[in-house]
């Protein structure tokens, strides 16, 4: 049987040099190669998508890490504050914490009235 024939378990992708850099950042701790890590990665992506994460769920997911990975380790708390504030306040989250706080308030106003 000829090479050309047989068939491989593997194939080749073109990926950005960016994503294969980060995916050996992230492989090395974890004792993965970097194409395991990025399998590791689809895997997530794959169940992410399985459960119903929204987009904006994992959009504001990948925020929060991405700042939280970009904060030094002596990082000011209040910016670490700051940054979940913006990201809550980017995603819609946080109008709609406001709003129910307000709706339970006022059930609670009529309820001691």
């Amino acid at each position: 049987m000829s090479a050309s024939s047989s068939s491989s378990s593997f194939s080749s992708v073109k990926l950005s040099s960016g994503l294969v850099s980060q995916a050996r950042d992230a492989a090395s701790p974890m004792r993965r190669s970097v194409a395991g890590q990025i399998e590791y990665w689809a895997t997530l992506g794959r169940i992410a998508e399985a459960s119903g994460l929204t987009v904006t769920e994992a959009r504001e997911a990948i925020a929060l890490y991405d700042v939280r990975q970009a904060a030094p380790a002596d990082a000011d708390p209040l910016d670490a504050l700051e940054a979940d504030f913006l990201t809550a306040e980017s995603s819609g989250r946080l109008a709609q914490a406001v709003r129910q706080t307000v709706q339970s308030n006022r059930r609670q106003v009529v309820k001691a009235a």
